[in-house]
């Protein structure tokens, strides 16, 4: 195996590495987009960016194969990164240098295309690098491949440049406007953000045909033709509310001084100097580049699942069609039960699915319609419309397209969906109306309206959809921002109540039927707000739920009532506790553990604690419950359905998951309201679980007669009002637990 040569210039080379700061272990998400694209450009299954270090070899971006961290000597791009243009290896397998390395021994690696990424000193900093175990043909690798991958290589070099430009800033190094110059002529600016020139190199003096001084205090968007200009504005604004990526890649037409305009490459970076936001920005100037160009940038921007423009280019896009005064409109679509699928098939099939979905929306779509894939389960669909009629037609047929099943490697698929619309307001005069307005959450017509607010609307728009259920599609309606905010308001009022101990836990007695004796209690929410007076779970339990703090509070639940349980263990060593899990604490995924931690932290014997759950939790939860709830059963903890009998899927759960008890819905158990039917239900539910060896707890017992019936159908334990209300600590110990068996507290 032939080693990589090292150049005599090697310590500067690792220099000029160092200014970029690389961190092996984070990577650049920068070069994602760029070497995704490259793999898919190019049908390889592996490509990478490469920084070539002192004796390692690690990856700032890489795709498939790509190994993340080598030995130097065995890298093909320690090769790559001593020649000037591309080094070609159509089979390594053939290949003197190359035959005996283990990458082509192990049959990772037969075919390679790498060139050096270059700082502006010209030192070589890695490759920009394509890999596949299969072999190519000699000239597969055309004269058009060559010069897309080196149009591929500036778009890297630029991005890395910006990495450099932006430490070299914030360290006050003086290293701002150095071009690189080993790539390709390019303008460099810095802007404040305010929008104003606040350096540019000569380079940019001469591309544009201005003096540095004029340039310098300028807006940096009058170097763009008008209609342009709305988008770098709405770029710098993404990064302000920090919703711009890291660096980011756009094609323009800029304008000199003397009036001639030019297609244009912006790369976009920011960072903090001080409290204020600072831009750096290369400008390629692609008059003369190769007509392949527009597609490559393009290609940047599109999502490597499925094919659809990304998140970027969505913005982009609406941006634009603002910036022309076009008519607007967005739909977004959320898929539900994606997790079943890819925990069922795996992520691979998922994908599939995911691709599927991408055809079904576009061809739901007017073919006018931008269609993107937002993020993750989220779909954008952009129309030119301002009809909220065609623009419901368009939702449901997307939802109803959605319904219908998917064929995935032989099985059929089924997931739902959601929609939520929003229209985009004319440019009006304060004096002009149209009935549009109204579905619009524009209150000041002269006000530029951003792609931020369309697709926030939507937004607000699928969170009132989901409210709905499955396959239901909502308009944004203007008030929906006000409840959006009232939302936002309440849930910053439980993040205070959180961190200022304003949550508590009641205790309301569970008795055994038997002998009526209290033998266990569940621990129950309240907020003591410093306003409203105690609060119960139905004024704020929703709201927790639906925001960011839900697995905290369920942990802190958890433990407290862990905490308090083994105390009264001491004074009554059978005592048992329950606590209701909520769909966010499965969500964390590491449920079982700290179930386990906090009955080790409170020397809590696991078959004193029953975790509660309830049919929505399983059937709306996203994540792996059923491995979780199997792990918590397996240690002892007992585990029962809260609600038992008011859900369609009820019965059909008893056999899948590991459930030791059920707990009757107060809605069968109150005899004093219950029709001859219910009582037969109750019966039923009792034999089921008798049948299946599950213990039977009955909520909502509030008279002597309801305890009887119950009772004389072999229930197990029994909880209500008849026994107790639920109560404060110090109540519930003087009440239940040194009393006699039983003290009725109606």
């Amino acid at each position: 195996m032939q080693h990589p040569e090292v150049a005599i210039d090697e310590n500067e080379r690792l220099l000029a590495l160092a200014e970029y700061q690389v961190d092996p272990a984070e990577g650049l998400q920068s070069l994602q987009p760029i070497v995704d694209m490259a793999a898919r450009l190019f049908n390889c299954a592996g490509a990478g960016v490469n920084m070539v270090g002192r004796n390692n070899v690690t990856h700032a971006a890489s795709f498939g194969i790509c190994p993340s961290r080598l030995a130097r000597e065995t890298s093909f791009c320690g090769h790559a990164i001593n020649q000037d243009g591309i080094m070609l290896v159509p089979d390594a397998a053939k290949d003197e240098r190359f035959h005996d390395n283990p990458l082509v021994m192990a049959g990772m690696l037969r075919f390679y295309a790498g060139i050096a990424l270059r700082s502006p000193s010209g030192h070589a900093l890695g490759a920009l690098c394509l890999l596949d175990p299969a072999p190519r043909a000699d000239g597969a690798f055309d004269a058009q491949d060559r010069e897309r991958l080196l149009q591929l290589a500036e778009m890297v070099s630029d991005r890395l440049e910006l990495r450099r430009i932006a430490i070299s800033a914030s360290e006050g190094s003086g290293l701002l406007l150095q071009a690189n110059r080993a790539t390709a002529p390019s303008a460099i600016l810095s802007c404040d953000e305010r929008g104003f020139l606040t350096a540019c190199n000569p380079e940019a003096a001469l591309m544009f045909g201005w003096s540095q001084e004029d340039m310098i205090g300028a807006p940096f968007d009058h170097l763009l033709t008008e209609e342009h200009r709305s988008i770098t504005r709405a770029g710098m604004r993404r990064a302000l509310q920090g919703r711009m990526p890291e660096a980011d890649t756009t094609m323009l037409v800029a304008r000199r001084k003397d009036g001639s305009q030019f297609p244009v490459e912006l790369h976009w970076s920011h960072w903090q100097e001080g409290d204020q936001t600072a831009f750096g920005i290369i400008v390629r100037d692609l008059s003369h580049a190769p007509t392949d160009r527009a597609t490559l940038n393009r290609l940047v921007h599109y999502d490597n699942t499925t094919g659809l423009p990304d998140r970027s280019l969505l913005f982009r896009h609406i941006d634009e069609a603002l910036g022309r005064g076009e008519d607007l409109s967005m739909i977004i679509t959320d898929l539900s039960g994606m997790s079943d699928v890819n925990n069922t098939l795996g992520h691979a099939l998922g994908d599939q699915v995911l691709r599927q979905v991408g055809e079904r929306i576009r061809a739901s779509a007017p073919e006018a319609a931008l269609v993107a894939r937002k993020t993750g389960n989220k779909f954008a669909s952009v129309l030119k419309t301002r009809d909220p009629i065609a623009l419901g037609h368009i939702a449901r047929a997307i939802n109803a397209a959605l319904a219908e099943p998917f064929a995935i490697a032989g099985q059929e698929v089924l997931i739902g969906s959601y929609c939520g619309m929003a229209i985009a307001p004319k440019r009006l005069s304060n004096s002009q109306s149209t009935p549009e307005r109204e579905f619009s959450c524009n209150d000041a017509p002269d006000r530029e309206f951003t792609s931020e607010e369309l697709v926030g609307d939507a937004e607000l728009a699928l969170h009132q959809a989901y409210g709905l259920g499955r396959g239901h599609v909502c308009l944004f309606m203007p008030q929906m921002r006000a409840q959006a905010v009232t939302r936002r308001q309440f849930q910053m009022e439980l993040r205070h109540a959180f961190v200022d101990g304003q949550f508590a836990l009641f205790y309301q007695p569970q008795i055994d039927m038997v002998d009526e004796r209290v033998t266990s209690a569940e621990a129950l929410i309240r907020w003591h707000h410093p306003v409203r007076g105690l609060l119960l779970p139905g004024a704020f339990l929703d709201a927790l739920e639906a925001g960011s703090l839900a697995g905290e509070v369920g942990n802190w639940v958890l433990d407290t009532a862990c905490a308090q349980a083994a105390k009264w263990r001491r004074q009554q060593p059978d005592f048992g506790i329950s606590v209701n899990l909520s769909a966010a604490q499965f969500k964390q995924g590491n449920l079982p553990a700290v179930v386990a931690a906090a009955l080790l932290r409170h020397d809590l014997p696991a078959d004193a604690l029953e975790l509660e759950i309830t049919e929505n939790i399983i059937l709306n939860d996203q994540s792996d419950i059923l491995e979780q709830l199997r792990a918590i059963r397996a240690t002892g903890v007992r585990l029962s359905f809260d609600d038992f009998g008011t859900g369609f899927a009820s019965l059909n759960l008893l056999s899948t998951y590991p459930i030791s008890a059920i707990k009757i819905d107060k809605g069968f158990t109150r005899l004093g309201q219950a029709s001859p039917r219910d009582q037969v239900v109750v019966e039923g539910l009792i034999a089921i679980a008798a049948g299946l060896g599950l213990e039977v707890i009955a909520e909502g017992i509030e008279d002597e007669a309801t305890l009887r019936f119950l009772q004389q159908r072999h229930c197990h334990k029994g909880q209500g009002y008849y026994f107790g209300r639920p109560c404060s600590i110090d109540e519930f110990a003087r009440l239940h637990l040194s009393s006699p068996p039983r003290q009725a507290n109606g």
